[in-house]
């Protein structure tokens, strides 16, 4: 899949420059390979996909990725029902999680921002706009964890 010329492919998705994992929980394959394509032409990224609900929460356990992008529709469990496990435990609590979905009713956007969302994206999305909101997530993610005492 070729994208356009202006998307800026190898440069880093992190100010800090410090390798990132990004965690795409998705049950469209289309979806997740785009995404996919799209994030991994930035050389100091690592991508995990999940297809559903329990095994997003698994990898994001085992390994606390910089950012999450969430579908909401999904079968067997919901995003927003991923996203009240993961904030309610401790290792990915701290996590932010961007809702990636096609339900743009602005009851839904506001329900899941109030659920705990960092950021509300809708599909079809503009490649420009998920690269910002995914390095937006990350700072924040980055500051988080410099501003924790040490252990």
């Amino acid at each position: 899949m070729a994208f356009p010329l202006n998307v800026a492919e190898g440069h880093p998705i992190s100010a800090y420059d410090k390798p990132c994992t990004v965690l795409y929980v998705e049950d469209n394959a289309d979806n997740l390979m785009l995404v996919e394509e799209i994030l991994t032409r930035h050389h100091n990224l690592k991508f995990l996909a999940a297809t559903n609900g329990p095994a997003g929460i698994l990898l994001a356990r085992e390994h606390g990725p910089d950012v999450i992008l969430m579908d909401i529709n999904m079968p067997s469990m919901s995003g927003l029902a991923v996203l009240e496990v993961l904030l309610a435990d401790a290792k990915t609590a701290g996590i932010p999680v961007v809702a990636l979905s096609s339900d743009a009713y602005p009851k839904q956007i506001e329900k899941g921002i109030k659920a705990g969302f960092f950021n509300y994206m809708t599909k079809p999305f503009k490649i420009n706009e998920l690269e910002a909101v995914v390095e937006a997530a990350i700072a924040h993610s980055t500051a988080m964890k410099l501003s924790r005492p040490p252990a």
